[in-house]
Order: C-alpha cells, then sequence, then structure tokens
C-alpha cells in the first residue's frame, strides 16, 4: 500500500494504482456472477456455437415453454413440445459450421428415440447421430458434421408428455481450415456477431435494454481480468437507457452519424467499486452515439484511467458537462477523447493527463493536473504550459478516423473506413457529410472465438476482411495480413492472445491496413513480438496511403502469466497509431519482476511514423524506443516500472535505469509534445531513474512541455531528458520543462 496521499483535485499527487487492493474481491465477484450465456472457452477448442441463437420447433406445449429457452443458456426454463410424435427443435447458427458436439440436457420428458441432424438451407438434412435407447438426463454426443441448420428430430417419446429440454448445446466451428477451403459467408442482413452481442432497435422494451444493460455491468463492474468480453449495439432510433459499463464493454451506434442514435439517460463510467478513485477503470469504450441527459440532469460522469476511449460521441444540451472524474475526492488516469461533440464543458477535475484530438467543446474546458494536450480542438483552452498544463496543437497533421460498424437504410450492415484528413481541426461528421468509403459487413469473416489462426488465414487469403466478435481469441500461429487496405475490426475489445510463444499477428508492408479495436494479451510462453507491422527492412512508401491502428492495446500479464520481449515493433513506414495503450501489468495474478517479463513495450524502425496518444507502461527495460527519422509523438504517458527488486537489477550498463522514450543516436529528425513519465518504485523506494526521456543532440529533435512526477515522493527520476531537468523524489515530486533543446 502507498502512504496515504491527498485526494484534493488540485493537488498533484496521485495515488498510485496499488497492486493487489481489491484484485482478489473482483476475481471472486467475476467468478460468481459469469452466466453460463456466452462463457468463453478457457482453450482453442470447439465452442458453443448454439447458445442466443434463433431457434424454432415443431410444437411447444404452451407460451411458457417456447424453443428459445432451450438455447439461452438457462437451466432454469425449457422448451417442451405437444404430447405426440415426431417432434423437433431447430437452431440456427447464422452461418454454416463444423458440428463436433451436441449437449442434449433433458427435462423428465425425454426422448427414448431421435436423431441428430444437419442441414445447410433448413429443409434438406443429414443424420450425424441416431438412438433408440435414449436415457435421457444429460447426454454428451460426439459427431461429425456440418451446416447452418442443426435440429433434434426426436422419434419416440420415453414418457406419455412431449420432448422437454432445458439446454440444447451445439459445439464446433465456424469456417474451414487448409488454405482454399470454402470460407464461411457473412448474411450482410442478419449476420452471427456471437453470443456477447446484443443488437437493439427502436421496438425493443426499453425493459429488456435496461435489464440486459444492468446484467452485463453486474457482471462487468469488477471484472479486469476475466475473459468475458461485451459488445452493445444500438440501430438508428430513440431509446432511454442508463449505460454503465464496467470492464471490457463496448457501446457503440449503428448509424452514419452519432446522431442517428439519441440515447435519453447516460453512457457513464463510474468508479464507485474502487471508492471513487478511477485508476484502474480501464478498457472499456463509448462510441458513435448521441446522449441527451435526462431531464433536471447536467452532469454526465466519465471517470476513466486508460484504455478508455469516448470517441465519435456527442453530448447535447450547451447546459451540460462531462466530468472525466467521479466528481468528488478520486482519482483519475485518463485518457482519449476524440472525433467528438460536447455542447456544453468538459471537467476533468482530477484527471492527471488527458489527451483530446479533433473535437468541439462548445462551452471549452475547464481543469489541469499534469498533462493535457488538445489537438485539432475547436474549444480548447488557453496554452500556458506548465500553469496550467495545457499543450494546445491547432491541427491534426495526417489522420484516419477509426472505422465503425454501422446499419445503411436497407438494413445492411457495413463498416465505414474514413478517409485521410490532412491539417484537420474538429469532427469528421458534426454539419459535414464524412469522408471515405463503405464495405458490406458480406465482404468481412467474422471471427469468434473459437476459430483457429489457420481458418483466419485462410478467409484474408481469400480477400476477407476481419470481424472480431466480443471475446479471448487464442492463436498459436500468426494472423498473417498481407493484403493491402484490409480491415481488421474488434467489437467489444475482442482480444487475440498469442500462446505457446507465438507472434500474434503480423501485417506485411503493404498500404493502407486498418486495425482496430483489438487487444493483444501475452500468453504464459514468451513471445518474441505481440504484433508487428511490416517485417524486418520495411522501405516503401505509405504516404498515400498509410497503415493505421486504432484503439490497439497490449497486456503483459494481469489474467495470470503473460510473457512477451516487445509488444508491438513498427517497421514499415507512414503507419499511424491512433490512441494506444501498451501495459505491463503492475497487479492481478501472474505478476512479478520474474513473472510477467516484458523489455520494451514500442519499438519504431520505420521512418515517418506518427504516434496520437500514446500510453506505455512498467516495461523493464526501454518503454518505447524510436529507430526510425521523422517520427512524431502527440501526446505520450508512462509509469517507469514498479517492481525492480533493487537498483542492481535495473541497471543500463553503467547507468541507473532506463529511459521512459529512447531516441537512437542515429536518428536526426524527431518532435515529440506534451510527454509525462512517472515514478513509483513501491518494492525498493531507493530506486532511481537516471531520466525518462534519452536523446541525440540534434537541431531537429525537439522535444516541447515534459513532466516528470513522483508519484506520492516514492522513487527518483534524476533528471527529466538527458541531463537537463531537476530531480523528481519525495521532497520535489513534480517537474516541468517547457522545450529541449
Amino acid at each position: 500500500m502507498t502512504p496515504p496521499v491527498s485526494l484534493v483535485p488540485s493537488a498533484p499527487g496521485r495515488r498510485p494504482r496499488t497492486r493487489g487492493l481489491l484484485t482478489g474481491l473482483a476475481v471472486a465477484l467475476a467468478a460468481a456472477l459469469v452466466p453460463t450465456v456466452g462463457a468463453v472457452p478457457a482453450q482453442a477448442a470447439p465452442v458453443l456455437l448454439s447458445q442466443g441463437r434463433p431457434a424454432t420447433a415443431s410444437s411447444t406445449e404452451g407460451g411458457a415453454f417456447p424453443a428459445s429457452a432451450a438455447v439461452d443458456g438457462n437451466t432454469g426454463t425449457r422448451w417442451s413440445s405437444a404430447f405426440s410424435d415426431p417432434q423437433w427443435l431447430r437452431v440456427d447458427l447464422g452461418s454454416r459450421a463444423t458440428i463436433t458436439g451436441v449437449t442434449l440436457r433433458w427435462e423428465a420428458a425425454y426422448a427414448r428415440a431421435f436423431q441428430i441432424q444437419t442441414s445447410d438451407d433448413g429443409t434438406a438434412w443429414t443424420t450425424i447421430h441416431s438412438t433408440t435407447t435414449g436415457g435421457g438426463g444429460t447426454q454428451t454426443l460426439t459427431v461429425t458434421g456440418s451446416g447452418r441448420y442443426v435440429r433434434m428430430y426426436g422419434t419416440q417419446r420415453a414418457t406419455g408428455y412431449g420432448y422437454s429440454l432445458w439446454e440444447f448445446q451445439v459445439f464446433g466451428e465456424f469456417g474451414g481450415g487448409g488454405p482454399g477451403d470454402p470460407v464461411e459467408p457473412t448474411d450482410p442482413r442478419n449476420p452471427n456477431l456471437g453470443p456477447n452481442t446484443y443488437v437493439f432497435d427502436p421496438a425493443t422494451p426499453t425493459a429488456t435494454i435496461q435489464n440486459r444493460l444492468d446484467t452485463i455491468f453486474s457482471q462487468q463492474e469488477t471484472n479486469q481480468f476475466g475473459p468475458q468480453r461485451y459488445a452493445v449495439l444500438f440501430k438508428p432510433g430513440t431509446y432511454t437507457a442508463d449505460v454503465n459499463l464496467g470492464f471490457f464493454t463496448q457501446v457503440a451506434g449503428l448509424g452514419m452519424s452519432p446522431d442517428d442514435v439519441n440515447l435519453i439517460g447516460h453512457v457513464r463510467a463510474e468508479a464507485a467499486w474502487f471508492g471513487g478513485n478511477a485508476t484502474q477503470n480501464f478498457w472499456r469504450a463509448a462510441e458513435n452515439l448521441s446522449v441527451t441527459l435526462p431531464a433536471g440532469t447536467v452532469v454526465e460522469r466519465w471517470a476513466v484511467s486508460q484504455a478508455a476511449p469516448y470517441r465519435r460521441m456527442h453530448l447535447r444540451g450547451g447546459q451540460n458537462q462531462i466530468q472525466l472524474w467521479d466528481g468528488y475526492t478520486g482519482w483519475s488516469s485518463g485518457g482519449l477523447m476524440a472525433d467528438t461533440r460536447i455542447d456544453g464543458l468538459v471537467v476533468s477535475g482530477s484527471q492527471q493527463q488527458w489527451y483530446s484530438r479533433n473535437s468541439e467543446f462548445g462551452n471549452g474546458w475547464t481543469g489541469s493536473v499534469w498533462n493535457m494536450v488538445f489537438q485539432g480542438v475547436a474549444g480548447a483552452p488557453t496554452p500556458n504550459f506548465p500553469n496550467p498544463s495545457h499543450t494546445v496543437i491547432p491541427t491534426t497533421p495526417l489522420v484516419r478516423e477509426k472505422p465503425f460498424l454501422y446499419v445503411d437504410g436497407t438494413g445492411e450492415y457495413r463498416v465505414f473506413v474514413p478517409a485521410l484528413r490532412a491539417n484537420s481541426a474538429g469532427t469528421s461528421w458534426y454539419n459535414k457529410t464524412p469522408a471515405g468509403s463503405s464495405i458490406s459487413l458480406a465482404d468481412f469473416f467474422i471471427v469468434r472465438p473459437g476459430t483457429s489462426a489457420a481458418t483466419i488465414n485462410n478467409a484474408l487469403a481469400q480477400g476477407r476482411h476481419l470481424l472480431f466478435t466480443p471475446g479471448v481469441h487464442r492463436v498459436t500461429e500468426p494472423i498473417r495480413v498481407n493484403r493491402a487496405d484490409t480491415v481488421v475490426l474488434g467489437l467489444g475489445l475482442a482480444t487475440i492472445q498469442a500462446d505457446n510463444g507465438t507472434v500474434a499477428m503480423r501485417v506485411a508492408d503493404v498500404d493502407g491496413v486498418k486495425v482496430a479495436g483489438i487487444m493483444f494479451e501475452a500468453g504464459a510462453v514468451s513471445s518474441p513480438v505481440l504484433m508487428e507491422v511490416g517485417p524486418t527492412g520495411s522501405a516503401a512508401s505509405h504516404a498515400a496511403n498509410p497503415t493505421s491502428l486504432h484503439d490497439v492495446f497490449f497486456r503483459i500479464g494481469g489474467p495470470g502469466v503473460g510473457r512477451a520481449a516487445t509488444s508491438l515493433v513498427v517497421n514499415s513506414d507512414h503507419v499511424i497509431g491512433d490512441h494506444m495503450w501498451l501495459w505491463r501489468a503492475d497487479h492481478g495474478d501472474g505478476v512479478g519482476w520474474t513473472v510477467n517479463t516484458a523489455d520494451t513495450g514500442l519499438i519504431v524502425n520505420g521512418d515517418n511514423v506518427t504516434m496520437y496518444g500514446l500510453f506505455v507502461e512498467h516495461y523493464q527495460k526501454y518503454q518505447t524506443i524510436w529507430n526510425g527519422n521523422g517520427g512524431r509523438t502527440y501526446f505520450y504517458q508512462n509509469e517507469l516500472p514498479y517492481d525492480p527488486p533493487n537498483q542492481a537489477a535495473w541497471m543500463n550498463g553503467s547507468t541507473r535505469g532506463y529511459a521512459a522514450y529512447k531516441v537512437a543516436d542515429s536518428v536526426t529528425s524527431h518532435q515529440a509534445w506534451g510527454l509525462g513519465s512517472y515514478a513509483y518504485f513501491n518494492v525498493d523506494p531507493s530506486v532511481v531513474a537516471e531520466r525518462s526521456f534519452e536523446v541525440p543532440n540534434h537541431p531537429n529533435v525537439r522535444f516541447t512541455n515534459m513532466v516528470t512526477v513522483s508519484l506520492g515522493g516514492v522513487g527518483t527520476i534524476n533528471r527529466m531528458i538527458n541531463n537537463v531537468g531537476t530531480t523528481v523524489n519525495a521532497s520535489n515530486q513534480v517537474s516541468y520543462l517547457t522545450a529541449y533543446p
């Protein structure tokens, strides 16, 4: 535990995210609250395909026993047929799948004789299991078959009643395996987005929507490290709902404009679970919808820290404000707001740092602690770093907004890919027609948990884009994105875990790949790198059509042991990073100096690479290494590793510790604005970091507006940049520098 630190928002004395605090409680609550609906398997094995899918039956005993009750994951509800033979129950998986197992959980009225059948069209059926000696109870069948539809066809009842199933579960895998195998088609009007994606339309009862939101939040409020992931999507229309977002939950509108979805209520993030302290409110997202606060309410709250984008949002009402903290005494450590319109006021409160890009604040911004950066923002405050610590950059030189899923006027699901914008300010959509291209979801392969990397690569080889559904997707070989302009989009903070020491994803040195809404997780066997953009030696110019990474996050440890030498290597030129958090866990399970080992977060070898909103924390050597020329970083947030056991364990040759941001000696041009680096050496407070920023002395290498902090005075950073800057330690906890050289 850290000694008590003042939590008065104006006092820059942050309470660090203390390892272990509430972790046990969070894990216990997550385990207790995990429903059977949408459970993610622990292995990359055949998965449950039928949960929540449309089901029909030959008959029902009555309205209390619908076909849907057999695929709802609730063993307290059931389907029951009329008292005659034959009868059937059918589930539509949404697309063709390989079927490897079926589990039937019978009520007392079971089948003596029945068949399991599959079909591609719901008309012609193939029998993959048959018995005349069924014994009821729970029957787990190993089968071999394929099809979109699976049914139980009962021909002889064991009792005088009908056929009655608590649950009918179908297991398998979507898609094929080898190169050239047929790729599972996607129905763009009725896509199978997996059991953890909930799509609402204006006809959905308000109570149904709210009950689902409350159920998800009750499970996810403290669930930092569980495998559960959720996406809640609203088709265009007006709704009344209170959306309180917990961990690994995304809420998004399905309109072309955020204003196509008007949610009367709240889209909020609170920190009550952690006593008002929002410094662990990670991994959640609000995107592409508008919010009208209830009558009499003027405050929306988005109390978050890293990896919690508030993107392409519209908070309506000039009288309203959005608070980026708990509104009382708790700290917060965010954050990102991008392509967003706030009609009223933004109040940052205790936010230690924040990056706002291409947004519009109708009544401005108030608040500052250490490092607030505004880029291309209408309504930004006056630049006056460090008092207050506002860095204001008028325009964004070149950016592409994040691709997003939407439903067009005909009911077809599509993905919109925004165009590049040069020297831009303000949003891409408010009082504007967004520029870009639209891709039918029919051109995407929908990846659900349990799909192998071989199947994914087969789909990519056949020209498909990828849409990852909410869940943990475990791979034992790299996902290879080789085609220019491929879109890889995740829903619900979909997570790709690298098992057996593999690289999780390799992107070729091609134009215009977009990777968005994905988290990369290290496995227990160390990977050399989790994601590689361009192979070693990449040299092609992508100035006209760069690859871009949007809301891409990395995690080493936390759910358990994770190891990777480097999280992200960028070898291609002209890559754009649009909000990334690379994190070696400082709390959770599988955490320790010799446990979740990870040298470096980010290595940039490509030239003319730009990072907007870059967060890199707790790696054991250099946090960021920049070897390419022409690099630019707009906003950088870093915490050095908490846990060096002693100074001897954390030495770079004869230098005490490693810098947070290292620009190679060979680099002749590099610029960065709005950088913060913090120390909290809680294992051995006598540990010293010699400097936070280490750069070559060259007139075209320039750093603007920097801050170093000794959090609570626990640990020392001797110099800010190279050999310049004031020491921060217990007696002097914060230091600023406006320019180097």
